[in-house]
């Protein structure tokens, strides 16, 4: 295997660039879901029935403590592949911990919002806007739920290996998948939540 050591560990094989780069196209797709989540929901934002609306059910709080957590796991997903890039294991190891414990918070206050929102009455039952906001937010939800799961896979394997070709690459491309969650969120903070509350 033909090796370009002046690239990026990640990047140093043919396979691992394409790898990369099946991922783009992997993402690609995503936009497409997410794109598609976000047309249903602006269709279906004010079919509220006899059910709340968003003025009515969202809370600024729980929000803002979503929107600081994420991104800051983004933020802390980035010194983790420039701790990895440097070959620095140990410090990699503490921001890839500490990213997927902020993906744990974030999970943690969406999953209390939902019940919140089940507790008041607001179902996924309830009207077009609520099924239409319980598919978008749960289908995010589901990706970090995913991401948690396959970093965790990733750190396990990085404690055994430490970095090599295949887990540079794959902490790469982990992180490529955490900054898509972050920018979704940002879609979705912007357009549902602060939208909702006008």
């Amino acid at each position: 295997m033909k090796l370009d050591n002046s690239l990026p560990l990640e990047y140093r094989s043919e396979e691992n660039s394409n790898r990369i780069f099946g991922f783009w196209l992997f993402l690609g797709a995503e936009i497409v879901l997410f794109s598609t989540l976000f047309a249903v929901y602006f269709t279906l934002w004010n079919r509220t029935g006899n059910g709340p609306g968003g003025k009515e059910l969202f809370e600024i709080g729980p929000v803002l403590i979503e929107t600081f957590v994420l991104l800051t796991s983004s933020f802390t997903i980035g010194l983790m592949i420039n701790s990895m890039r440097q070959g620095l294991k140990k410090p990699a190891m503490v921001f890839f911990f500490i990213t997927l414990a902020l993906g744990l918070v974030f999970l943690g206050v969406e999953i209390t919002e939902f019940v919140t929102y089940i507790n008041e009455g607001a179902t996924i039952s309830t009207s077009a806007f609520m099924s239409s906001l319980f598919v978008l937010l749960g289908t995010h939800g589901a990706h970090v739920t995913l991401g948690l799961l396959w970093g965790a896979g990733i750190m396990i394997q990085i404690k055994r290996e430490g970095f090599t070709l295949d887990t540079a690459n794959k902490s790469f491309i982990f992180s490529l998948y955490w900054h898509f969650l972050d920018v979704v969120w940002i879609f979705i903070f912007s357009f549902v939540y602060l939208k909702g509350m006008m």
